[in-house]
């Protein structure tokens, strides 16, 4: 998640909270060390919401939201949950589905020649499994934990 959405998520927060602007930095002072959220980076803004979150704010998914089905196979699940983690993160510009998608495209139409439009139509499970393998190691590399 952005810094910019993490921000906005802190403001709603406060809000359904009934915290005014001095509490709110306050809390933002004793969460991170920080008052001021200008001065924070992802990490202090997530603790912030966490912070919110241990005083009983609940963020929900907008209801406009599209729900699109499990994906059928169980490693095409652990594609979209491994996705989910990175944009959990804030490593991802676009934590969508159709990021999904085009970050499968970008990395694997020049190795495969062709690649599906929705990952979940994929079937080789020597291409899902190198979709895996990328996702993974970007984990890594971002420092997102992977339970074994």
């Amino acid at each position: 998640m952005t810094a910019r959405r993490l921000q906005k998520l802190i403001h709603v927060g406060c809000r359904e909270l009934g915290i005014d602007s001095d509490t709110r930095r306050e809390l933002q002072l004793i969460a991170c060390g920080k008052a001021s959220m200008t001065e924070m980076d992802v990490n202090d803004l997530k603790q912030v919401v966490d912070a919110l979150k241990a005083r009983g704010f609940a963020p929900e998914l907008r209801g406009g939201k599209k729900r699109y089905p499990a994906a059928p196979r169980a490693d095409l699940r652990l594609v979209h949950v491994l996705w989910r983690k990175l944009g959990d993160a804030g490593e991802l510009e676009q934590p969508t589905r159709a990021g999904l998608n085009a970050f499968v495209r970008v990395q694997f139409a020049g190795k495969w020649g062709s690649v599906p439009i929705d990952i979940d139509t994929l079937r080789d499970a020597d291409k899902i499994n190198a979709v895996v393998r990328a996702l993974k190691a970007w984990c890594r590399r971002a420092g997102i934990e992977l339970r074994k």
